[in-house]
């Protein structure tokens, strides 16, 4: 049965992060009654509070887009960090969620919960079938365990409890610095120093080769809206744009977007992570949702997003 958005209470946990601000951005437009919370007023790792805030605020669903995120860097040096908060938040949360009677739940995962050398395109069924990529393996511990959490009070309790599985995220409000950033952030930083700068230089990490699928954020937001108010299922969903691009090929189109025309090099010495990673989004598609941004276009206002801004989000 379709999960109506109007005149409902929608909690958007996380909601000043890259994923959240869209999800706010796409929900205004559906008559809902839109609630949030920043991590300074309540701690998601701190159970009894997050129990408190659910009853005393009563939402009918939650997307749960919170989390503790960074790069390859950030990943390994704070990998205690990375289990320890996604693990509790999520799970406080979920459990919450549960105990309160919240309507729906749809808990937002990442395409680093699959083995490191899944069969690509990658099913949901992939799942627990192979080693993790090392460089992630701490966050994407946690999100299986989540992933699972959810599940099980889907099948022990009846929850209507829901988990999609995105790509690779960009577009505006991503997260931008030297340490937490992902691909494409990290390279728009690079090429945009290095234009101001005037270097005839560019060095990269790896060796330019892994493959990787790329979703615009605001294209994401239009499908977990989607997958809130139609989908109702035990198996995650992947949510991508069924196309892929190689690192190297990415950086030149990174190049072009913001006018730099010097040479780029790679370091084969730097860990590349998973040679490739495209989803399977076939569930997705076929219910007839499909992405509407194309990359270079998203690129590029993500571009003028950044140049604007300075890369700051609004919360």
């Amino acid at each position: 049965m379709t999960f109506l958005l109007r005149n409902r209470r929608i909690w958007v946990a996380g909601h000043g992060g890259l994923v959240g601000s869209a999800l706010m951005r796409r929900l205004a437009r559906e008559g809902c009654d839109l609630l949030t919370v920043d991590r300074r007023t309540l701690d998601l790792r701190d159970q009894a509070a997050t129990e408190r805030w659910i009853k005393s605020n009563q939402p009918d669903g939650i997307i749960m887009a919170a989390a503790t995120v960074g790069g390859i860097e950030a990943n390994r040096r704070h990998p205690a960090e990375f289990l320890y908060d996604n693990m509790m938040m999520s799970a406080n949360v979920i459990h919450a969620a549960a105990q309160r009677g919240v309507s729906k739940l749809l808990y937002l995962g990442s395409s680093c919960i699959y083995p490191r050398m899944a069969m690509q395109p990658i099913v949901p069924d992939a799942l627990l079938t192979g080693p993790l990529e090392q460089t992630n393996e701490a966050y994407a511990i946690a999100k299986i365990a989540a992933i699972k959490l959810a599940q099980y009070y889907r099948i022990q309790h009846g929850c209507d409890f829901i988990s999609a599985m995105p790509c690779n995220l960009y577009g505006p409000g991503d997260r931008f610095d030297a340490l937490n950033s992902h691909v494409i952030p990290a390279l728009m930083m690079k090429f945009h120093e290095a234009v101001r700068r005037g270097d005839k230089t560019v060095r990269l990490w790896g060796t330019g080769s892994p493959l990787r699928e790329f979703l615009h954020v605001d294209d994401l937001a239009e499908a977990l809206v989607f997958l809130l108010c139609e989908y109702s299922g035990d198996s995650p969903v992947n949510a991508g744009s069924g196309q892929e691009i190689s690192i190297r090929d990415l950086a030149a189109m990174m190049a072009d977007v913001t006018g730099y025309s010097g040479r780029i090099e790679f370091d084969p010495a730097m860990p590349d992570g998973t040679p490739r990673k495209l989803l399977d989004s076939g569930v997705l598609h076929g219910m007839g949702w499909r992405p509407s941004i194309a990359l270079r276009d998203g690129l590029a206002a993500t571009y003028d997003w950044y140049r604007k801004t300075g890369g700051l989000r609004a919360a």
